[in-house]
């Protein structure tokens, strides 16, 4: 999931220090975190990462530091239940398990990190299996508890208007690498996008070279078919996650009869969700763009 990015990136930063890792196991009800969030515990107790969004944090600090200095495995609970549930339960109404393994070969292995990152890179995912009795990790699906290390989210925009930079600026506070593609050098400027990776080529090549997979998204805003169309044509010739074009409903049949007389099949045509984004009655470039960001959102979760 998106959220262990940072988790991530910080085991790449302290490799080689000892560290704890605490995930989520399991949740019932209205727990604060999903299964398969981390925790990552550096042996000077700095951390990253959340299992909780806070409820539950100092505890497994301490929890980890055991694990640390030579403690098992172990899994903690925590729910409204506890005697000391509004200490460190979730008064919210939820319940959790959580794991706190060494970072070590007899818990997680340092190098499922590296293997993870590998898979991310090439755009595939990674199953980890872990055996709650022992707390021993392994790649594969087989043991008490699985969790999935997807490719990193990625947001293709095409067409460097106003509203796309808006929706690159809510795509970077998720976390979602961006993209602006538009061979227009004018509207490609950092100074109209910053912190996000400018691409001046055609948006048919651009798309191509960038092979979306399930965890990208391919927006067209630029309202000329010439670069609109040919991008769409790319992005559904790979297995996108989601695709969406700006446009009223009148454009967008005018589109799909393009794209039709153009070869494309019915079938991809759905794929296409136009106008782009979710029905909030948006008005003005930073609205559109949270509808878009929103739609394309919960379409990652479905995909899930």
């Amino acid at each position: 999931m998106a959220e262990n990015d940072g988790v991530l990136a910080a085991a790449r930063a302290w490799a080689g220090a000892p560290m704890a890792l605490a995930t989520v196991v399991s949740t019932w009800g209205s727990a604060p975190r999903p299964r398969g969030s981390h925790m990552l515990v550096h042996g000077d107790g700095r951390f990253e990462g959340s299992v909780s969004g806070g409820c539950v944090e100092t505890d497994i600090l301490a929890t980890a530091a055991e694990v640390i200095a030579g403690a098992p495995a172990m899994v903690k609970r925590y729910g409204v239940a506890d005697s000391a549930a509004w200490e460190v339960g979730l008064p919210c109404g939820g319940e959790i398990a959580v794991l706190v393994q060494p970072v070590s070969a007899e818990g997680f292995d340092p190098q499922l990190f590296e293997a993870i990152e590998a898979a991310r890179a090439g755009g595939a995912f990674l199953d980890v299996g872990t055996d709650l009795a022992t707390g021993r990790s392994a790649p594969g699906s087989q043991g008490d508890f699985v969790n999935r290390y997807d490719p990193p989210r990625r947001l293709l925009i095409v067409g460097a208007v106003q509203i796309a930079q808006r929706l690159a600026g809510l795509a970077r506070e998720l976390g979602i690498v961006t993209h602006v593609i538009d061979p227009r050098g004018r509207f490609l400027t950092e100074e109209r996008f910053p912190g996000v990776i400018l691409d001046d080529r055609w948006p048919d090549e651009a798309v191509t070279a960038l092979r979306p997979d399930r965890a990208t998204a391919v927006v067209t805003l630029s309202h000329d078919p010439k670069i609109d169309d040919a991008a769409l044509v790319a992005a559904l010739g790979h297995s996108t996650g989601y695709v969406a074009a700006l446009g009223s409903r009148k454009s967008h049949a005018a589109r799909l009869e393009r794209l039709r007389a153009a070869g494309v099949a019915e079938a991809d045509l759905m794929r296409i969700e136009g106008p782009a984004g979710i029905h909030i009655g948006g008005i003005g470039p930073a609205e559109i763009a949270l509808s878009i960001a929103a739609s394309m959102v919960r379409s990652f979760h479905a995909d899930a």
